[in-house]
């Protein structure tokens, strides 16, 4: 190898090595969406991560649907208000997971260049107010949909909530 070469890999390696990307952990006193302090590396997200997301939309909408037939109860006017609820609840999930994201572990077992096992694992968690039922509908003979609405600022307002909490959390 000449040494050119060689010079150019290890300057190459220098410069890899100086690229590690850190999260920040925010300092409670400037959690704001605007201005995020880097104080030390941190799982917490920074507010500057979210914020081009909120930016994009002036609200979230969430659908959620739910099977009348597979409800719990005997009478069928139960089974369909079960399954209203169901579909509202389905829809908070959902817009849950626009406004936090989820989290979701992943498992591949491989043998013989063989896929044997592919495991996903998904959880959501936040909390969620603001919501405008926009409607509830029967989509078929055996389902309903639910429709939800979310208004940007209460986006942030969450956001900025739960980047509070996880800078309290961190201490």
């Amino acid at each position: 190898m000449n040494k050119s070469v060689l010079s150019t890999v290890i300057a190459s390696l220098a410069v890899i090595s100086g690229c590690q990307v850190t999260p920040m952990q925010m300092r409670e006193s400037a959690v704001t969406p605007e201005k995020p302090v880097a104080v030390a590396p941190s799982p917490a997200p920074s507010a500057t991560m979210i914020s081009p997301m909120v930016e994009k939309r002036e609200t979230f909408v969430a659908t959620g649907y739910a099977v009348i037939s597979v409800q719990n109860h005997k009478t069928g006017a139960q089974q369909r208000l079960l399954a209203i609820r169901a579909s509202k609840l389905d829809a908070y999930r959902s817009l849950t997971e626009q406004v936090y994201g989820q989290q979701l572990d992943a498992t591949t077992t491989i043998a013989d260049m063989t896929v044997l096992n592919d495991t996903f694992r998904t959880r959501v968690e936040g909390i969620i107010y603001g919501a405008q039922l926009v409607s509830i509908t029967p989509v078929g003979d055996d389902t309903y949909e639910t429709t939800m609405s979310l208004d940007r600022a209460v986006v942030q307002d969450l956001r900025s909530l739960y980047l509070n909490q996880l800078a309290s959390r961190g201490r």
